[in-house]
């Protein structure tokens, strides 16, 4: 069991799995980000350090969650020959949560293992919410014996997990899980813009949808917020781009093709182009109702 524990990345997915952690009697040691007022605030908040490097991070903890935007900010917490979390690790373990490529989830863990640490992926299904309540859903990458050894810990921050396989294993189911995600999503703005083009009330649609076989999760999370145009972020277009991304590249290796992966990214690269990213992924319906963005290019 770790004694220690420590964030790299407390945006708001990581600083309330920190909070949670602290609430479970978790000691906090250090947190740390690349916008340091972040780091500084949350460590004020649980008593915690906030370390300048990212080698102080790890000299300060037995365990490290990182919760990062991209395989470009995974190498470099792991990789910057500068500073990075490797520095004298050997004997820690490293509990990688960040959406990002199975290709940089093995690195991390090939370079993990050199320098005599433990390297595992725990790839999230759930929302800010979840995670401060400690019901994330965990998909699990890694040596299971580190899996094994840390269920104490991950069964304070989730409700259910399952162990996928070897190091990079989970990232690519969910690669899977966030690619038809976004399908289901830009599929649901497309019928609600329809419906609303048609004159329909929106309300019935969608109690509608709810009993036939358009029925669908986004339905439930992401249908209101399409119509009354309240897009606050809890994921965004800029991760769904990402996310849909990593699937295309993963079917492009297997020699595959995926043309609704490829038109639901299209959409979402669109949202970028148009300025849209930093809204939630509910926004994509901005490119299909009538009146709104569906007319831009």
């Amino acid at each position: 069991m770790p004694s220690t524990i420590a964030f790299i990345g407390v945006g708001r997915m990581g600083a309330n799995m920190a909070r949670r952690l602290k609430d479970c009697g978790y000691t906090i040691t250090a947190v740390y980000d690349s916008h340091r007022p972040l780091a500084e605030s949350l460590a004020t908040e649980l008593g915690s350090a906030a370390p300048a490097t990212l080698a102080e991070v790890t000299a300060a903890a037995d365990l490290i969650f990182t919760v990062v935007t991209d395989d470009a900010a995974m190498r470099r917490i792991f990789l910057d020959p500068d500073d990075n979390l490797l520095v004298n690790a050997s004997g820690k373990t490293f509990v990688n949560c960040a959406t990002v490529s199975p290709g940089i989830h093995r690195e991390v863990y090939a370079a993990a293992q050199a320098a005599g640490a433990d390297s595992l992926e725990a790839c999230m299904a759930s929302s800010i919410s979840h995670a401060r309540e400690g019901k994330l859903y965990l998909m699990l990458g890694g040596d299971e014996a580190v899996y094994q050894r840390l269920l104490p810990v991950l069964e304070q921050m989730s409700v259910n997990r399952r162990y996928i396989g070897g190091p990079g294993r989970a990232a690519e189911v969910k690669a899977l899980v966030n690619m038809v995600m976004n399908i289901n999503t830009a599929g649901l703005a497309e019928g609600l813009g329809l419906a609303a083009a048609l004159g329909h009330d929106l309300d019935l649609i969608r109690e509608v949808f709810s009993q036939t076989g358009a029925n669908s999760r986004v339905l439930e999370t992401d249908a209101a917020d399409m119509v009354a145009r309240e897009h606050d972020c809890w994921f965004s277009a800029d991760h769904a781009a990402k996310d849909s991304g990593i699937a295309a590249h993963l079917a492009r290796e297997a020699g595959l093709s995926l043309p609704l992966n490829a038109a639901t990214q299209a959409q979402y690269e669109k949202m970028k182009t148009l300025g849209l990213g930093g809204l939630d992924k509910s926004g994509i319906a901005e490119l299909t109702f009538k009146g709104r963005h569906a007319d831009a290019g």
